[in-house]
């Protein structure tokens, strides 16, 4: 159960403008965010990403990391557990145009509004109760989307990913190792319902059982 950062390549936002602008930000504007909706995906920076497009600088690096470092092959298949609009699993099809790709959202926003190129191959649902069987991929991957649920739902979604892969599995969530780092996410934080020290992460992963790759969202 390595601690590894498969996103060193992906471009590192400039979060301390954002945070100014969130100070802002009212309890009613964090419901609005929570929605996972076109507000939080496409609208105002205060409520979320902004405007969410594809840009092939973002996910086609960690894709070739990922690539190399599970061996991936044109024969793998790969689910994107909080895929959105399903950018990584395009450039995953990129690079691999043979591979089985799967993504799952709770975002109707999203799937209406995903890649064509991938649509097809999305569905709606929940990180704590994924629609697939018992040892159905080969990577499963989860970025910033667990901690999206209380402690229980992270819990549940720990044991789902565990499940449903029969090889390796990637995860990205919020973690701290100060104070710092704590209140840094929690200015920034929108929609995240735990956010823990990266120890209490690893306590988890070990009480639940999961046994694959991690790392933290922590600036």
């Amino acid at each position: 159960m390595p601690e590894i950062d498969l996103m060193s390549r992906y471009p590192v936002t400039q979060r301390n403008s954002i945070i100014d602008e969130r100070v802002k930000v009212s309890d009613s504007d964090r419901k609005i965010a929570q929605r996972f909706d076109k507000e939080y995906f496409d609208g105002p920076r205060r409520l979320g990403m902004g405007g969410y497009l594809y840009n092939s600088k973002f996910f086609t690096p960690v894709v070739e990391d990922m690539i190399k470092y599970y061996g991936l092959t044109d024969e793998s298949s790969i689910l994107d557990v909080g895929c959105a609009k399903g950018f990584m699993l395009h450039d995953f099809k990129v690079a691999l145009p043979d591979c089985t790709i799967a993504g799952l959202d709770i975002s109707k926003y999203c799937l209406e509004n995903s890649m064509e190129s991938v649509k097809p191959f999305l569905k709606y649902g929940s990180c704590n109760k994924l629609p697939y069987e018992d040892n159905s991929f080969d990577l499963v991957v989860s970025i910033a989307t667990i901690h999206n649920l209380d402690i229980d739902g992270v819990k549940e979604s720990l044991k789902e990913i565990m499940r449903v892969t029969r090889k390796y599995a990637f995860i990205k969530v919020n973690g701290y190792r100060t104070q710092k780092e704590c209140d840094n996410l929690n200015n920034w934080n929108l929609v995240a319902k735990t956010i823990l020290h990266v120890d209490e992460w690893v306590s988890i992963f070990n009480e639940i059982g999961y046994t694959e790759d991690y790392y933290w969202f922590n600036t």
